[in-house]
């Protein structure tokens, strides 16, 4: 394949990524769901849930399935499995459990085989920008949204809720399958024709690719799966509760909070391209303790803001810090353990996002309850950024542990 041909993979990658990213376009079932079925909002939002949390265990199983059968394969099974799951959650109709299992469990399988496959390849076809290809990448997960809620949104509309399902699911099917066709890995022992890298790319990279066990017992792993977990958690706890902290620290109304919501998720997606980018002109471990210092000082300001226009400014950066992990994680774990097994053992880090969906929502949920305001928990995130910086100060690449106990 020619170096050129590098990047239709990478724009077919981007293509699925926004496809599973439609994910995050939930909130626009919550409202007619609820009218129509008279489910709560919280059993509505466990929907959701249910999904992020299979979509971390699922990547770990398809990234180890990647390595045996290739990432097409891969790609494809997770285009039916999420295709399938969204169009069997039109058969919903007072049936919540039905909504689990088809939009939160199948479909979440769907999303967790999908997002580790473009991730895992790419970073093989691109070892001269390891950052920014996966932060593209991501950064159309992050994007999905966009796309499908005013689709989603006008489709309830023309032809009701459950019947969205099933056209969405269609269209998922169809565009995630042809993507899937064109995911494959560089050929054995394929090399960038004219690039080699840099010393200081050398120092901050893995002199072997490890295994998946290998990497386990190497700290490193459960210290960048330790930095993924924290930057998620702070991150989507402010996700999941970003309307209701505008309204109650700026006076505004539930319409102008829902613009301001809608405007402050484009740092999402900005911020996976913004941060993989700086770690390519840094080093991953310095883009990580900026995005922990940045939030730190926005954590412990935050409930001292009353001017909307300041709060969506803030809330933007700080969904870029959280997009930003997300782009910068994969090439920090290709850096450290190798591009070969980065499916395996990137896909088991995902896990991280899994535990962090549940932990950080329910953290900053009930902390407004027993507190009765949302500035004690946004200042318990800023302390605990502020510890999370020593853990990009201190990890190294695994063979300089080696060389420092030899």
């Amino acid at each position: 394949m020619k170096t050129s041909n590098r990047w239709v993979i990478a724009i077919a990658g981007v293509f699925l990524q926004i496809v599973l990213g439609a994910v995050y376009a939930w909130s626009v079932f919550r409202i007619p769901l609820h009218n129509q079925f008279g489910w709560t909002i919280s059993q509505i939002t466990l929907t959701f849930t249910i999904s992020i949390f299979m979509l971390g265990f699922a990547a770990f199983v398809g990234g180890l399935w990647m390595n045996r059968v290739g990432p097409r394969t891969v790609a494809l099974t997770a285009a039916i499995f999420y295709g399938v799951g969204v169009f069997l959650a039109s058969f919903s109709a007072h049936k919540l459990w039905w909504l689990y299992l088809s939009y939160g469990f199948i479909g979440g399988i769907g999303l967790g085989l999908g997002y580790i496959v473009p991730v895992a390849t790419l970073v093989k076809w691109f070892p001269d920008r390891r950052g920014l290809i996966t932060g593209i990448a991501v950064a159309g997960f992050g994007a999905g949204a966009l796309i499908t809620a005013p689709v989603a949104a006008r489709l309830i509309q023309v032809v009701g809720v459950l019947p969205t399902f099933a056209y969405l699911g269609i269209a998922y099917l169809i565009i995630a399958t042809i993507a899937s066709l064109f995911m494959r890995n560089p050929p054995e022992g394929w090399q960038l024709e004219g690039w080699s890298p840099s010393q200081k790319q050398t120092a901050q990279r893995a002199t072997h690719d490890y295994g998946l066990a290998e990497a386990l017992k190497s700290w490193q792993w459960w210290v960048l799966w330790l930095i993924l977990f924290l930057n998620v958690s702070a991150g989507i706890a402010v996700i999941s509760q970003e309307g209701p902290i505008f309204q109650e620290l700026t006076g505004v109304s539930a319409v102008v909070a829902g613009g301001m919501v809608g405007i402050a998720s484009l740092g999402n997606g900005v911020g996976r391209i913004f941060w993989a980018w700086v770690s390519d002109l840094t080093t991953r471990r310095v883009a990580f303790a900026l995005i922990f210092i940045v939030q730190v000082l926005l954590f412990w300001l935050y409930p001292r803001i009353s001017v909307p226009t300041a709060m969506t400014t803030v809330t933007f950066v700080v969904l870029m810090c959280y997009g930003g992990g997300f782009g910068t994680m994969p090439a920090f774990t290709a850096d450290y353990f190798g591009p070969k097994n980065v499916g395996p053992i990137y896909g088991l880090m995902l896990t991280a996002w899994s535990f962090a969906s549940v932990f950080g929502p329910l953290y900053t949920a009930r902390a407004r309850e027993v507190t009765g305001n949302y500035a004690g928990a946004l200042h318990v995130l800023a302390v605990v950024m502020a510890v999370s910086i020593v853990l990009p100060i201190i990890v190294r690449p695994p063979r300089a542990a080696a060389k420092a106990t030899s």
